[in-house]
């Protein structure tokens, strides 16, 4: 990805998150400057990945498949010593035109909670044993107290203020409703870790290569320099 267009998309989800009143920790307000300067105080933004994230997972193609997003908190279960959050919480923005590829987690569950815009679809499946997609049993969804079974493969249409709960093993995608507008989305969920918890089908990357065509303007999560004291 060109860093123009991930700065692009990180002021357009700015945009929509006060738009929908959703507000910011400090430390997304952070410039490169400020990483810089940042003490050991701010580990556990380092060490957890809090913060910004963009994503065009690897094919280039940002525009048709993408995703902005922010860790807001996590805990780090590799560090749980230091880090004990068994929770993580997240922001994910969606552009009308943009989709998010199949994936499921290994370890983390998870809610899904469509915070304002538009309306998301996301389209359910069961994994198999050998975590191949299951193209023909039945999924049993989970929405706002509600259970219910859908054919594999059926998309579940959130509106603003619905949400659906992603257990372990459960492939889901997501792409927005045309017609309906941008999507903000919340995550609540596990500890999140973006390195080795997604399974995607067929496989994809998860972290983009940056070609430096401007200066950035929000470092991502996994930028931030070492506290220098």
């Amino acid at each position: 990805m060109k860093r123009s267009e991930i700065n692009r998309a990180l002021r357009e989800m700015e945009a929509i998150c006060l738009r929908e009143h959703c507000y910011l920790p400090p430390f997304c307000h952070f410039t490169p400057e400020d990483w810089n300067a940042a003490t050991h105080a701010y580990d556990e933004v380092r060490d957890c990945m809090l913060g910004w994230d963009v994503t065009d997972y690897g094919l280039g193609d940002f525009s048709r498949v993408g995703m902005a997003l922010i860790t807001i908190r996590n805990g780090n279960r590799a560090m749980a010593d230091k880090y004990p959050k068994v929770y993580a919480e997240k922001l994910l923005f969606l552009k009308e035109g943009q989709y998010s590829p199949n994936h499921f987690h290994w370890y983390k569950t998870e809610d899904i909670i469509n915070r304002g815009g538009g309306n998301v679809l996301i389209r359910v499946y069961n994994a198999k044993p050998d975590e191949t997609i299951d193209c023909e049993r039945d999924v049993t969804v989970h929405t706002d107290g509600r259970v219910f079974t859908v054919p594999a493969g059926t998309q579940i249409r959130l509106t603003p203020g619905e949400s659906i709960h992603i257990p372990q093993y459960l492939y889901h995608d997501f792409r927005v409703e045309a017609g309906t507008g941008d999507v903000l989305l919340g995550e609540v969920s596990q500890c999140n870790d973006d390195n080795a918890d997604n399974r995607f089908n067929p496989p994809v990357g998860r972290f983009p290569t940056i070609e430096e065509d401007e200066a950035p303007y929000r470092l991502l999560c996994n930028e931030y320099p070492k506290a220098r004291d």
